[in-house]
């Protein structure tokens, strides 16, 4: 690409595009870049998701799907090689900006750097991204399958997003933490360290399986050591190609995965132009608020050195919107001017992400307290108006993205069944007290309803804000033995007093009410023996609950409804800004308050005893109630962790159902609700579950509300306010999902498989380089199988170490006889009990010195084993070494 001309074209309708760039003129001065001839080469899709560390890429991601998890705006990245040259690096910016320009404001632009990409970034390649060694010409190549020359060893790291590392073929780059795979072309060995997970195990040999089919068309052998000892055959043609382990390995490496706590500690910067001089301004710490970013101006914001924003305003200059990556990231091209992250000492490949006015990242936006937009696009700095929508019932179980966004599963017409906690044990309560809760207990409510024909339970967890420490375990205790009675089908909802979600003020058809105090040993609500004042908010049987308040005047708001309940009567006051939706719920909800008799009231025309029964007249709001203030960021999927004992959170951008997989606790952020969705593998990563939520909400860099509503689902369970969230959700997905041993013990094929690969490696030919007492990655054989055809040559690199002699006789690092020094007379015509200790009888022949095999053979080693294997046999029987 010649600067001075266009650039190459952009397919709309390719969600993922990746260039890699190249400087056409070799040694360049960084202060010509820009007047040089540069190249974005575009890559096939068979080569996404290989990078070679020399190069920088170009990514750019385009959204094909109306339901986007991320609204529509598009992702370009520049990633750089951690081998990459200044002047490729100066390149791909060169490039980068200039693309940036052509699609406009509606871009996010992210700086990735080898090892430490964004979540966003690594959501793009399923199963993991691959580090290779080499520059363009190595890249440019491509990636061709049915290809079997090849001799490498992968390191594998991650829990979620999985990467491979191209490392040196030695033991020495093994450690006990990590995965390590041989490829060996048609023979792939993964080495699963004794410090993996299960998950960790099942995204390699995912990974591992897709190389298989990628690069070989499906023509390789896979095994896999999770025990040495149960896998000798592979260890040994591990040893065979990587010399004889010498010592103990590596310990684990620690994590580097950054904790929630970290991530929570965001601040807010102003920066602009005064004469010559950059100012960086600080205005805030968390929590952030949205009405911070004023239209004509340049923030960067820092989120605790993990990685850097830039927001540019849509008024702000064309000089600053150009200037605003540089001003980030460490300048080492143009004016000699210190970038924030140089001044703030962090490591220069923290990420950094560039968004627009209007653009934002959800990641982004999550950061702020609360985030709104209105419908053309402009901010709505004073909040988002919340629209209620009327349910339509019969859509739910059609629509489960509606059930989602009402937080729906039905109209709660179902069967529910109520406990309150009493003496840590759970106490049924009488139907006709269902819904009328105290705010010192904690309850249990299940509801079972059917969808499709099948039952399914919905178990809400309720607790009171004056309830004890020992009854909210015992709430946590007790829903846990119902879990078990119910055989894990259980879909488990906490719920704060006051954070109801809707549907479960639907299943109590609105009619619910918090009273003050504690139940009695019945779980009964306390009588009603002197003045009592309850508020009213909603207008439907899905969005009304009832709280009591203090009984003050003060606590009155002309925009709702209120109970003033006394020994005598009961008081229904309407406030002036009510409407009829409000009264006619009110009037369903006074039966709750059955036995005193019912005078309604309206705002302004009340009667004085209505006020000596609130100690007299007192200032009220009487403006009409705000609406409630609901952010309108997308939903965030995360993978939950806690390596270290923090928890850490990976997240999945642009996710489906794919991305839930059975070893792993997710959490589904939707604002409004927290699910933590529980793999039927993850064992006892489940009991952690809520604390990870209760974590999340607290470490959130928005502060978020810790009552927000916590959502236990468990795999194979779902319900539509879960599944509405994805794109697409196949309810059968489950059924057929094979286990990571089902996997394993399927990866080879034929049980025969292993002694065939084995019987190969016994008849490889061993050269040595000249001086080379040391086997190792360099030495090499290529071994050809008449059974083969030329196009199916495997080539391995074998290796035997002579100074760390094994007693497994089936070893080629057994002995020093391995050099080939043995007498003819101790091998020839010798039984399998008399042979030397550490030689394999089924090669006898290769502990010839080279000059007795060929006095004896008439041919040299090398020829002899590129004969086919019953040539093989028929001699050594002629001769003796059968």
């Amino acid at each position: 690409m010649d600067t001075n001309q266009d650039l190459p074209a952009i397919d709309s309708h390719r969600a993922l595009q990746i260039w890699i760039t190249e400087v056409e003129v070799p040694n360049l001065l960084l202060g010509d870049l820009l007047s040089q001839n540069l190249k974005m080469l575009l890559l096939p899709e068979r080569a996404h998701g290989n990078f070679f560390e020399e190069c920088c890429y170009i990514i750019l991601h385009v959204p094909q799907s109306p339901k986007a998890n991320r609204g529509g705006s598009s992702d370009l990245h520049y990633w750089i090689g951690k081998e990459a040259s200044v002047e490729t690096q100066g390149a791909a910016v060169t490039c980068v900006q200039r693309l940036q320009e052509v699609l406009g404001d509606q871009t996010v632009l992210h700086r990735e750097s080898q090892g430490h990409e964004s979540d966003c970034f690594h959501s793009y390649f399923h199963p993991g991204v691959i580090y290779r060694k080499g520059g363009p010409a190595s890249a440019l190549k491509h990636v061709e399958t049915n290809v079997y020359n090849v001799q490498r060893l992968l390191h594998i790291r991650g829990r979620k997003h999985v990467s491979a590392t191209e490392v040196t073929l030695s033991w020495n780059s093994f450690n006990k933490g990590d995965i390590f795979l041989l490829d060996l072309g048609k023979v792939m060995i993964q080495w699963n360290g004794p410090k993996t997970s299960i998950s960790e195990k099942s995204r390699a040999l995912a990974l591992t399986c897709s190389l298989k089919d990628r690069e070989r068309g499906g023509h390789a052998q896979i095994g896999v050591v999770d025990d040495e000892n149960k896998a000798m055959d592979l260890v040994h043609i591990m040893e065979v190609v990587l010399g004889c382990r010498s010592g103990s390995l590596s310990a684990a490496v620690p994590s580097d995965s950054v904790s929630q706590q970290q991530k929570a500690n965001v601040r807010l910067y102003h920066v602009f132009e005064k004469g010559t001089d950059l100012v960086v301004q600080e205005l805030a710490t968390r929590p952030l608020t949205q009405d911070l970013l004023q239209e004509e101006g340049c923030y960067l914001l820092d989120q605790g050195g993990f990685k850097i924003y830039m927001w540019q305003g849509r008024k702000s200059s064309p000089q600053d919107k150009k200037a605003a990556l540089s001003r980030a990231v460490v300048r080492s091209w143009g004016p000699s001017r210190e970038g924030f992250i140089q001044a703030k000492g962090y490591p220069s490949y923290t990420n950094v992400e560039v968004v627009s006015d209007g653009a934002e990242s959800t990641a982004f936006q999550q950061l702020f307290q609360t985030w709104s937009k209105e419908p053309d696009g402009k901010k709505h700095r004073g909040g988002h108006k919340r629209m209620q929508a009327k349910l339509d019932v019969s859509k739910l179980h059609t629509q489960p993205e509606l059930a989602a966004q009402l937080r729906m599963v039905d109209d709660g017409s179902g069967h529910v069944e109520v406990w309150c906690i009493q003496d840590l044990q759970r106490q049924p309560v009488d139907p006709k007290h269902h819904g009328q809760l105290c705010s010192g207990n904690c309850y249990l409510a299940l509801y079972t309803y059917k969808k499709l024909g099948h039952v399914r339970y919905i178990l809400y967890l309720w607790q009171g804000h004056q309830a004890t420490i020992e009854d909210t375990k015992a709430l946590n205790c007790n829903a846990e033995e119902m879990d078990l009675m119910y055989h894990g089908a259980l879909v488990q909802a906490h719920v704060t007093m006051g954070r109801e979600p809707p549907h479960f003020l639907a299943i109590f058809q609105g009619q619910l009410v918090v009273f003050q105090g504690s139940a009695d040993n019945r779980g009964k609500r306390p009588p009603i023996s002197s003045t009592r004042l309850f508020h009213m908010q909603g207008a439907d049987s899905h969005d009304t609950r009832t709280l009591e308040v203090p009984a003050r005047a003060s606590s009155l708001m002309s925009s709702d409804i209120f109970f003033l309940v006394t020994t005598d009567v009961c008081y229904l006051w309407f406030g002036k800004g009510c409407n009829g939706d409000q009264r006619e719920m009110a009037r369903m909800v006074v039966t709750a308050f059955a036995g005193n008799n019912t005078e309604t009231v309206l705002e302004g025309r009340e009667p004085p005893h209505f006020w000596e029964a609130l100690g007299g007249r007192a200032p009220y709001p009487s403006n009409k109630r705000l609406p409630e203030e609901v952010s309108s960021t997308q939903p965030r999927l995360f993978e939950c962790s806690s390596p270290s004992g923090c928890l850490v959170l990976t997240e999945v951008v642009f996710f489906d159902q794919e991305d839930l997989n059975k070893y792993d606790v997710m959490l589904l952020d939707t604002c409004q609700e927290i699910f933590l969705w529980l793999g039927e593998e993850a064992g006892e990563r489940k009991k952690e579950a809520v604390a990870w939520g209760q974590e999340y909400l607290r470490t959130h860099p928005a502060e978020r509300s810790l009552d927000t509503p916590i959502i236990l689902v468990k795999q194979g369970h779902e319900p539509a306010t879960f599944t509405g969230w994805f794109v697409t959700w196949d309810p059968y997905k489950w059924m057929n999902n094979q286990s990571y041993e089902e996997v394993v013990e399927g990866s080879l094929g034929p049980a025969s498989a292993i002694s065939e690969i084995t019987a190969e490696v016994h008849n490889f030919q061993l050269i040595r380089g000249p001086g080379d007492n040391k086997a190792g990655p360099s030495t090499l054989l290529a071994f050809k199988s008449s059974q083969e055809s030329p196009e199916n040559d495997l080539e391995l690199g074998l290796g035997v170490d002579d100074k760390n002699p094994s007693k497994s006789p089936s070893n080629p690092c057994s002995s020093s006889a391995a050099n080939g020094s043995l007498p003819r007379e101790r091998l020839m015509h010798q039984a399998v009990e008399d042979l030397p200790q550490g030689v394999d009888p089924a090669r006898k022949e290769f502990y010839l010195s080279d000059s007795d095999f060929q006095d004896i053979f008439g041919k040299s080693k090398e020829e002899f084993y590129s004969m086919a294997k019953w040539k093989q046999q028929q001699e050594k029987k002629k001769l003796g070494f059968f």
